[in-house]
């Protein structure tokens, strides 16, 4: 595409640059002609070094940053050929996962589909989650809202949400060292809940919760829910979606979640 670049920057300070191309892509049975490509020229040594070839971002073309005319997702474009326009992310803890374009599998998960709206104001899965539970003690959060994104490894929520969530965790503490909150891997921790809009409580069970030892010693390890830095928007990562099936409806938009199988 003559005279079209593009620039992002993520949160954990990684980002990349470069020119756009056309290509046709295919991601299981589902493909895009003429889809356009950002090739990068420049990137941060966490791509450079990683086993990956690249990205496919799944949230909404309104913060596709290509320019001077910016360009259309994989998603977005698919859409026309789907049988239904949405796409499900089944990402089972240590087992292989798989996305669903154009319906959902039901052999990826238990119970039902509970679903909320979907504000995309922002370009972003995001909706309304202004509570959440440590095991069984209950809190409020107005105003906070969360990102439902697999491209996000962990849990990352408010401050003071991840503060009380460690409180009920012993020996566990803020290591600025290890970039998060660590604990004892010995130490029993409690489930968490998050709402999902009004779709309903999400229960992470507690153990999707110890994300990896932090140390060479395996004493020490570092915990899958940490704080965000966004304020009062929450980022529901990997972690979150290690427990739940993940739907992401373009029609209305919706998110729908249940227990993966």
């Amino acid at each position: 595409m003559s005279g079209a670049s593009w620039s992002i920057q993520y949160a954990d300070g990684s980002g990349s640059s470069g020119t756009v191309g056309t290509d046709t892509v295919t991601i299981g049975g589902t493909t895009v002609k003429g889809q356009a490509v950002e090739i990068a020229n420049k990137a941060s040594s966490q791509f450079v070094s990683g086993a990956n070839d690249g990205l496919v971002g799944l949230s909404f073309s309104s913060i596709n940053t290509v320019q001077p005319t910016q360009q259309k997702t994989f998603f977005d474009n698919a859409q026309a050929s789907l049988d239904q326009p949405l796409f499900a992310a089944y990402l089972p803890f240590q087992a292989t996962g798989a996305y669903d374009f154009g319906a959902t599998d039901s052999s990826r998960y238990t119970g039902e589909i509970s679903y909320t709206s979907v504000d995309n104001s922002n370009g972003w899965w995001e909706f309304p989650s202004t509570s959440y539970k440590v095991g069984s003690k209950a809190f409020t959060s107005p105003g906070y809202t969360a990102i439902a994104d697999t491209g996000t490894t962990l849990i990352l929520m408010g401050d003071e949400q991840v503060a009380n969530y460690y409180k009920s965790v012993p020996g566990s503490k803020l290591d600025n060292t290890q970039g998060g909150y660590v604990f004892p891997c010995s130490t029993t921790l409690p489930s968490l809940t998050v709402a999902i809009g009004d779709g309903g409580d999400a229960v992470i069970p507690a153990k999707y919760l110890n994300f990896a030892p932090a140390d060479n010693t395996g004493t020490s390890c570092f915990g899958s829910l940490q704080p965000s830095g966004n304020g009062q928007q929450n980022i529901y990562g990997d972690t979150f979606f290690n427990a739940f099936y993940g739907v992401f409806d373009a029609s209305g938009p919706s998110f729908g979640f249940a227990a993966t199988a």
